[in-house]
Parts: structure tokens; C-alpha cells; sequence
């Protein structure tokens, strides 16, 4: 599991291999190792390598940034560092696809999950910071990505939702044959999947349904259907 010092999740060759590229490692150690995330590395369906940029720092200060060229506030992301991280990551998981979270790139919908689900094709996840990166970098980049017109401070967390995303669509790792099937979204934006209830009938004067206490299966499923957004 994840080891602080050496930052590597144990590989098998039947698992999906996700690698992050990060100047902040440590954020993903809760995350990879919860809920989901964890099950999927039981089930052997999925393996994560956290890499620390830092270490390809250039010079005595292991400098990964550059003020940029004709000016600007704030600092890029040097190419030659982020270059040379993905190509470690590449050494060992030659095949991976290299995904970058970036304004410009393509939103992320359910139906890109789950193509990259099927696939089950490894990754190599760069994650940005400060006011971005070289734009060289892309050069190198197989898929850009975006989850939202909104500015974060990095791309860990843009990151993270590819992963949980993905991951949890893998098998084995959901626990319902049709949990997958019946969620919001699958066909991005063309359904939200209907309003549930549980135990207790009645809260704070809200009661379930009656349609839903019936017993009638197809009053159900057309009332589920009439539910649904879309």
C-alpha cells in the first residue's frame, strides 16, 4: 500500500496502472486508500504510483518552476521538468495513455468514463500548478481534460475525480451487477436518475412515496421513469 518514502502502490500485471505526477503526493493518500479506491486495489482491478515532481527539479533547489517568457504574474510549470517526469513514468508503463487537466481540454463526461473503463488502458495523470505550464508539455500529452468552468489551484483534485471516476467503473469494484447501469449520467447530460427512499416511511412529515410501498413493480418503474430528468 502507500508508503510515504518510496510513494508506490504494489503493481500487478491484471490491473489497470494509474500514475500521478504531483508536487503534492500526500494528497492522494486518503483518497486512493478509501472507500472505492481501496476496494479496487483489493479486487486487483486498479494500482496507483504517486511520482513527485520534486525530484525532477532542476539544480540544488530542485527548481520546477520559471517565470514565463514576455512577462506576467506568477510562475509556470518548467517543461523540461514535467518532460522528464513523464518519461520516468513511461519507462516503467510504456502504453500509458498521459492525461492533463487544462481549461481548453475535453469536458469529462460519463460517456468518456466509460470508454476509458473499457478500455482499461493505463495512465499517466499530470497534475498542474501555480498559473499553469509550458506549453510544450502538450506535445507530450495524449488527452486533455476539463471537469468544470472554474479555477482550482492545482490539478490534484481534477485528477482525483478521473480517478474515482474511471476506477469505480472497472470490475469487481462496484458491488451491484446494475449499480453502474442506472446512475445519473450514463448517458451524460440526457438523464439523473430518478429520487430514492429508505427506511424510516415517514421523516418530519415527509412520507415515501405510495407508489414506491405498492408492491406493484411496473407502477414503480413507470413512476422511476417519470422521475428521471432528462
Amino acid at each position: 500500500m502507500y508508503n510515504k518514502e518510496r510513494m508506490w502502490y504494489n503493481f500487478n500485471i491484471n490491473m489497470i496502472k494509474i500514475q500521478v505526477i504531483t508536487l503534492f503526493p500526500e494528497m492522494f493518500d486518503k483518497v486512493l486508500n478509501s472507500s472505492m479506491m481501496w476496494k479496487a486495489q483489493q479486487a486487483k482491478a486498479a494500482t496507483f504510483e504517486l511520482i513527485d515532481l520534486r525530484q525532477f527539479g532542476v539544480g540544488p533547489r530542485k527548481q520546477v518552476d520559471d517565470t514565463p517568457y514576455g512577462g506576467g504574474d506568477g510562475m509556470l510549470l518548467k517543461a523540461d521538468v514535467l518532460v522528464a517526469a513523464i518519461e520516468y513514468a513511461k519507462k516503467t508503463n510504456p502504453n500509458a495513455k498521459v492525461f492533463l487537466p487544462t481549461p481548453r481540454g475535453t469536458q469529462l463526461k460519463q460517456s468518456m468514463v466509460k470508454t476509458l473503463a473499457a478500455d482499461q488502458q493505463d495512465m499517466i495523470i499530470v497534475c498542474p500548478r501555480y498559473e499553469g505550464y509550458d506549453e510544450r508539455v502538450t506535445d507530450y500529452v495524449d488527452q486533455q481534460f476539463c471537469i468544470g468552468q472554474y479555477v482550482l489551484t492545482g490539478g490534484e483534485l481534477p485528477a482525483m475525480v478521473l480517478i474515482d471516476s474511471v476506477v469505480r467503473l472497472l470490475p469487481n469494484v462496484l458491488g451491484g451487477e446494475q449499480s453502474a447501469e442506472i446512475e445519473s449520467f450514463m448517458q451524460d447530460d440526457q438523464n439523473i436518475e430518478f429520487p430514492q427512499y429508505t427506511r424510516p416511511e415517514e421523516f418530519r412529515g415527509v412520507k415515501v412515496p405510495d407508489v414506491l410501498l405498492s408492491g406493484h413493480h411496473a407502477q414503480i418503474e413507470k413512476w422511476r421513469k417519470e422521475q428521471s430528468h432528462g
